[in-house]
């Protein structure tokens, strides 16, 4: 079969890997470079979503902690596990109910686990982390997820679809999809027997402008993340002070990365990290940690567009699972996370 699919990030690439790996004739089309935009922008997590099963994402968080091991198993070179602590103080959420999505957590990941948790004293909890504020502190459970470098780890996808014959065809912006199969770029038009729409937060543009009807909509949140001198070899999930949402605070290539944000917008408009944005991740780096952080202090930032279904008021509950819609001859990828892109290639086979 001959198959187009629109989308250089992670997840349009593992559709062309696993597409290939199935015998199909593939053609990916990226309108700027592979892995240039929502896909280099992660918290360079593999990870099941500790946080999702708070909104009984069950199905998700199993599927994702699955793929955690076979991302760590399969390229080591671009991943690694990584100690994370969750510290606990008066203002945080109950022992007993982190507990609880420690053990289901453990639990979901089977024998894909990379070990169990476990409770640590304050006294343990600054031997892991001496520049975290041991005031208040009640000690932290430890848990492992998986890290990496998505850059690389995207652009090694790359080269195994390369290895299988997939045409990949970059900074060719595709302006219009039609239900027969037709894909009309600015050089010409082509024929496909079949049209993988999964351009991320584009895609719902791209039917638009196709005069292509769809029910799904999309929520776009942009992420950003900053920067930092390094802080601790352990990672840290930690909870927003009068909110529900969690912050990262990981080591990354010998710096401190911190994020995510979460603050809507619309297509066209700037995907870069704010002032308010920095000012907020900051305020909560400080509320943990000691010496102060100010914006003098980050070496870097940077966003991406997270292209989320839709159904809730909070960004941080709008849900992390992925819907694949046939309409005729094109296959539309909504949603989706880094850790499960190449379990959504085998659902979009599916869809064939």
């Amino acid at each position: 079969m001959k198959i187009a699919v629109i989308g250089g990030g992670i997840n349009g690439l593992c559709c062309a890997w696993q597409l290939a790996l199935e015998g199909h004739e593939l053609t990916l089309f990226e309108s700027d470079t592979l892995m240039g935009k929502t896909s280099i922008a992660s918290t360079k997590l593999l990870h099941g979503g500790l946080r999702y099963l708070e909104h009984f994402e069950f199905r998700l968080v199993r599927e994702a902690l699955h793929e955690r091991q076979w991302w760590l198993e399969q390229v080591p070179g671009f991943t690694r596990r990584l100690p994370i602590l969750y510290p606990l103080y008066e203002h945080t959420r109950p022992r007993w109910k982190v507990k609880l999505g420690m053990m289901l957590y453990d639990w979901l990941a089977g024998q894909k686990g990379l070990g169990k948790h476990r409770w640590l004293t304050p006294k343990q909890v600054k031997r892991c982390s001496p520049m975290l504020i041991q005031e208040g502190l009640k000690g932290a459970y430890l848990f492992s997820d998986g890290q990496m470098d998505d850059h690389a780890l995207g652009l090694w996808v790359a080269e195994q679809c390369q290895s299988l014959g997939v045409s990949i065809r970059e900074h060719t912006p595709v302006q219009k999809i039609s239900a027969m199969g037709d894909i009309t770029t600015q050089q010409k038009v082509e024929a496909f027997d079949r049209i993988i729409n999964v351009a991320g937060p584009w895609s719902v543009q791209l039917l638009e402008q196709s005069d292509v009807e769809f029910e799904q909509r999309l929520d776009l949140v942009r992420g950003s993340h900053l920067l930092l001198p390094h802080v601790s070899k352990f990672g840290h999930l930690l909870e927003v002070p009068g909110e529900e949402r969690v912050v990262f605070v990981l080591p990354f290539k010998g710096e401190t990365l911190l994020g995510t944000t979460e603050v809507r917008q619309k297509i066209d408009e700037p995907i870069a990290c704010s002032t308010d944005e920095s000012t907020y991740l900051l305020k909560l780096y400080n509320h943990y940690f000691e010496p102060d952080r100010e914006l003098k202090d980050v070496t870097r930032s940077f966003a991406g567009l997270r292209p989320l279904l839709t159904g809730s008021q909070l960004a941080s509950r709008a849900s992390r699972e992925y819907r694949i819609i046939r309409k005729g001859n094109i296959i539309s990828v909504f949603g989706g996370k880094w850790t499960t892109a190449r379990a959504l290639a085998k659902m979009v086979i599916k869809k064939l």
